[in-house]
């Protein structure tokens, strides 16, 4: 019994030192060769590639605009006042309503005006009674011959024509006392919208004050006035000399397009203080998207440059020795190319020189790109995930 309890404790001894062994082996041998394997695989492989995203370097007709800001103002402004005077009787609209030319805007008590319209009738009525009798007595006059005097036949004539001019006379206060009845009722000279109400139903107006009933903007169409650099003139006028210029309206943080028009007056002044020129430009505004007072971005379309070499900005990168792009070449390695733009809006710029058309820019990414980096590429447009490249 005591003999083969001595013999287990042997052999657990003696595979406790194995064991040991074996663990000592894998940690002083094993391991180190191991890692030096797996270092010597990473430096013949080289770094991961890159992921970026690209695009391609495009041929495109590209409008050049100029930027500038404005406000709208009505295209028509009128202050609404009465010319005859009298009490309110009637205030026809609503303030902010849309009206159109020749709206109902307010009645004025009508009692005086329509009075002297009728008066004067009455003493055209009665002229033309009087004329007929003249008529009559000059053509007795006439037949009675030498049984009449010259001179009751002179005076008979000559009252005729008194009588007719006095008619005439007549039938000028009777146009001008229905003029005065017209006037009246105020009626809206232009379409547009009205403003706040001045003057309330119940007052005593008078055409010598200049306070009016109420204001209207004419909206359709509407006017944007902007300004330009001075020196951006020249341009402007030979745009505007071959057809009028497309001009755009944006909201003031240039994000949002609210209307297009055309432009339709450089002023005829420079002003010297500022250096820059005011601009009128015509929107048909039909959807109201514009509106007078409101202040907006402008861009005005000068030129469009034909088939020009076109990037995304995301591309154009800002070095100490100026700006530079990389390209993508067949070894999906990266390029750095010196680059000039000329001109850059809407998240596109022209490169005059550098890049070709047909080249793929890098859009995203050049951070951790180095000249000749290995790249794994995706298009700029897509979400899908960077291709993978094969490792040399």
């Amino acid at each position: 019994m005591a003999k083969s309890r001595i013999t287990r404790w042997v052999l657990l001894a003696a595979a406790l030192v194995v064991a040991g062994g074996y663990a000592a082996w894998r940690q002083y041998v094993v391991a180190p060769h191991a890692e030096q394997a797996n270092n010597a695989q990473k430096a013949r492989s080289g770094p991961p590639p890159v992921a970026v995203k690209t695009a391609p370097v495009e041929k495109a007709d590209f409008p050049v605009y100029l930027t500038g800001l404005g406000n709208v103002h009505g295209f028509n402004t009128v202050v609404v006042r009465t010319r005859v005077d009298g009490q309110i009787n009637k205030i026809a609209f609503n303030e902010g309503q849309f009206v159109k030319q020749g709206d109902i805007l307010a009645e004025i008590d009508p009692r005086p005006f329509q009075a002297a319209y009728d008066q004067a009738n009455a003493k055209k009525a009665q002229d033309q009674a009087n004329l007929a009798n003249a008529q009559l007595d000059l053509q007795r006059f006439t037949k009675l011959g030498e049984f009449a005097t010259k001179q009751q036949t002179d005076t008979q004539r000559s009252t005729v024509t008194q009588l007719t001019a006095q008619i005439e006379a007549d039938e000028a206060a009777i146009s001008n006392a229905r003029t005065q009845l017209d006037y009246a009722t105020i009626r809206a000279p232009l379409a547009g919208v009205t403003g706040f109400r001045q003057v309330d139903q119940g007052n005593i107006v008078n055409s010598a004050t200049q306070t009016g009933i109420v204001t209207i903007a004419q909206i359709e169409p509407i006017a944007v006035i902007f300004t330009a650099p001075e020196e951006q003139l020249p341009q402007i006028k030979a745009a505007l000399a071959t057809a009028p210029p497309k001009v755009i309206a944006m909201s003031t943080d240039g994000k949002k397009v609210l209307s297009t028009g055309t432009l339709s007056l450089i002023n005829n002044l420079v002003d010297t203080t500022s250096g820059t020129i005011r601009l009128k430009a015509a929107f048909e505004n039909k959807d109201h998207a514009l509106w007078p007072g409101q202040a907006v971005s402008t861009r005005l379309l000068v030129t469009t440059l034909k088939d020009a070499t076109v990037v995304p900005d995301d591309a154009v990168q800002h070095g100490t020795d100026g700006l530079y792009a990389f390209t993508v070449n067949q070894d999906n390695k990266a390029e750095l190319h010196r680059i000039k733009v000329t001109k850059s809006i809407d998240g596109r710029s022209v490169i005059d020189e550098g890049l070709s058309p047909g080249q793929q820019v890098i859009t995203a990414g050049q951070y951790k790109v180095q000249p000749g980096s290995l790249v794994s590429t995706a298009v700029a447009s897509s979400d899908t995930a960077p291709t993978k490249v094969k490792q040399e």
